[in-house]
């Protein structure tokens, strides 16, 4: 029972975060704590896991429409591919409340952000390639080590800045998905070296995951209007935030 109460709500987050390709790892690990298995053992990598899954297969519909920046994320993409893993190896040696309030703060901060974003109208002008580059090996970097540590994939760092950049919603969604990917299973490789591992629960919840980001992503690419995707995010990245602060609190 507790399997399909788990599966229902990774599927739930896989088609609202496919919409923004994030992933929903700042969900999964969430509701895996509190189901009762172990952050550092099973939910952090099983999220890292399901976010690389999630962003690769909303990837389909969202190359299929033609959203994808695949030149323009690739230097993003390195960096957090890079440092990924190198986060992972650091989740071990810092406690468990420590990196729960770290992503409480992290979730919270990216609900600020959307919210402020879904205030303003899609962008006119995208920023030069080579500034894009330069800033998003940077962010990379950092999204890859941070992702990698807490399990998120670094999804809610990247999607907002790519928005900055000049990125509209659909082509921020597209290209988060395309780094958010490599970030994701990159930190997941990480976490699997230490050991770490849990087959049935991983079958059910994969299984939850490629429907759900099927779904989302093909309602993303074609139905979906960007200020109310970005409020909706907004909203559950609120509500993550506060319940995570209250249960470490």
């Amino acid at each position: 029972m507790l399997y399909l109460v788990v599966s229902i709500v990774i599927f739930i987050a896989s088609f609202l975060f496919a919409m923004l390709g994030l992933g929903g790892g700042m969900v999964y690990v969430p509701v895996l704590k509190w189901a009762g298995f172990p952050v550092k053992e099973i939910a952090i990598p099983l999220g890292l896991l399901l976010n690389g899954l999630n962003t690769l297969l909303a990837l389909i519909p969202y190359a299929r429409n033609k959203l994808v920046d695949w030149k323009g994320g690739l230097a993003m993409a390195a960096g957090a591919f890079i440092f990924a893993p190198i986060g992972a190896y650091t989740a071990q040696f810092v406690p468990v409340k420590t990196l729960l309030v770290l992503f409480a703060i992290a979730v919270f901060a990216a609900a600020v952000r959307m919210t402020i974003f879904s205030r303003q109208p899609e962008p006119e002008v995208i920023m030069s390639f080579k500034k894009r580059s330069i800033i998003g090996a940077a962010v990379g970097t950092f999204a890859g080590f941070m992702g990698g540590m807490l399990g998120l994939g670094g999804g809610f760092i990247i999607a907002p800045i790519l928005m900055w950049m000049g990125y509209r919603t659909k082509e921020a969604a597209a290209t988060t998905a395309f780094v958010v990917t490599f970030s994701s299973f990159s930190g997941y490789l990480g976490h699997v070296a230490e050991g770490h591992f849990n087959w049935t629960l991983t079958i059910i919840v994969v299984i939850a995951v490629i429907i759900g980001s099927q779904s989302g992503g093909s309602f993303m690419s074609t139905k979906a209007r960007p200020k109310w995707v970005k409020q909706l995010y907004a909203i559950v990245l609120f509500a993550i935030s506060l319940k995570l602060i209250l249960g470490v609190v």
